[in-house]
């Protein structure tokens, strides 16, 4: 009988979308979770901002607090869905030098101070939990954590924020703009009223950081992840990409690198990407995510589902809480952070990609030979030349595919067009991943 189970008593911070959720189904589902558990998981207090604001679920009103030491002392395990950094950190800080396990789903937090909450977690005999924090109930964080921690991981690539992903296949199969395809993402409730977070890449920036953390046992932070969003793209970009066989996706991508010595670093970087359409990753629609793993020997593996939402989060803090219920009640722990290879991060100029850049070029014998030299100059090999027609008077659009070119190359190319007088604008700039 559950009653005679080992209590494990648990301290939520947070009634909104993902913790009412989780409270909800605690309570649901009490007798599944404590057979799985082999514990009695009952929650006795909730942090929250208003007793009396109107919540997506009934929470009993004597569970309620709006003091943080309530929800947090002496208890078993505490769940910390507020999000941000601050007032989170001190709280999560506050459990952990308690020796007070805490499962999260606050990847800006862990992305900003994981190695602190992770060296608290161990110096006071606690566990730090948060499958969460990165694509909702797709188990990629577990995945990484203990069942490829057998192999050596070679890269990480994926579709990690589910706004964006919405936004992008609006844009594609809709010919939406990019400015009414986040007008629709926010009136269905995808996106935020601010969405500089999603749109900016930083919200994937934070996840890419915790998964290359977890998949070459080196710390990297949120400052470590070079990052474009997807403001700039247009419904050209999308037609275009269309024609070709292709779709723009916002990546998140983590890899192992190995420069021309021969020394492994860690390249992070989050942007836009033309995906063919022939990738795994290409399609992908809707709010999904997708997180496509290769290691050296397992090969390539993909974790796909429902990366938000109040329910499928809480099913990852719930197989979070179970793990930490059954190791409170009889002993053992979670693995600890792992950073022995300490990889340093590459130089963001050194990472080597293809490129598509378009132009609007004024409509003149040799321009073509002009441009073309602009990137031979920087040592970038072109792939391919498209001239068409423009609707500027004079004018023609070049579209220029190269072959695989360093950051920093690129980055001197993009300089010498803008200053060459014969380029009327550089309509795009997007990378080329998967082929």
């Amino acid at each position: 009988m559950s009653e005679h189970l080992p209590l494990v008593s648990v301290g939520v911070l947070g009634a909104g979308t993902v913790g009412s959720q989780v409270i909800r189904l605690i309570g649901e589902h009490a007798t599944d979770l404590s057979a799985r558990s082999g514990a009695r998981i009952e929650v006795t207090s909730v942090l929250v901002r208003s007793l009396d604001a109107q919540r997506d679920v009934e929470i009993d009103p004597a569970l309620l607090t709006t003091d943080p030491d309530t929800a947090i002392n002496g208890k078993d395990l505490v769940i910390e869905l507020i999000g941000g950094i601050e007032p989170a950190r001190t709280f999560v800080m506050q459990a952990l030098t308690q020796g007070i396990t805490v499962v999260t789903g606050n990847k800006a937090l862990l992305a900003a101070h994981g190695p602190e909450l992770y060296e608290a977690a161990a110096a006071n005999g606690a566990d730090l939990y948060y499958e969460a924090a990165v694509a909702g109930a797709v188990p990629v964080v577990y995945g990484l954590r203990e069942s490829l921690v057998g192999d050596k991981m070679m890269r990480v690539q994926g579709i990690v924020n589910g706004t964006t992903n919405f936004i992008l296949d609006s844009m594609a199969s809709k010919g939406m703009s990019y400015a009414d395809a986040l007008a629709q993402a926010q009136a269905l409730g995808f996106a935020e009223a601010d969405p500089t977070a999603d749109v900016e890449g930083l919200d994937a920036a934070a996840k890419c950081a915790i998964l290359a953390s977890l998949a070459f046992h080196t710390r990297v932070s949120i400052n470590d992840v070079s990052v474009e969003g997807i403001t700039s793209l247009s419904a050209e970009d999308m037609a275009e990409a269309a024609e070709s066989g292709h779709t723009i996706k916002l990546l998140a991508i983590a890899e192992r690198r190995i420069d021309g010595e021969g020394t492994e670093g860690v390249s992070v970087r989050v942007h836009p990407a033309l995906v063919p359409n022939t990738h795994p990753l290409a399609s992908v629609d809707g709010a999904f995510n997708a997180i496509v793993i290769e290691g050296e020997s397992a090969g390539r593996l993909m974790f796909y589902g429902q990366g938000a939402g109040g329910a499928p989060t809480a099913s990852a803090v719930l197989s979070d809480v179970v793990a930490a219920a059954h190791h409170r009640a009889y002993g053992g722990h979670a693995p600890r952070e792992s950073v022995y290879a300490d990889l340093p991060i590459c130089d963001h100029g050194s990472v080597r990609t293809r490129y598509r850049v378009r132009l609007h070029v004024a409509d003149n014998v040799g321009v073509l030979a002009e441009v073309a030299g602009i990137f031979a100059a920087q040592g970038v090999s072109l792939d391919s030349v498209n001239q068409r027609p423009s609707s500027g008077e004079g004018e023609a659009v070049l579209t220029v595919t190269t072959h695989d070119a360093s950051e920093a190359d690129m980055t001197a190319v993009i300089e010498a067009l803008i200053q060459a007088s014969v380029v009327r604008e550089i309509a795009s700039t997007i990378r080329m991943e998967g082929e």
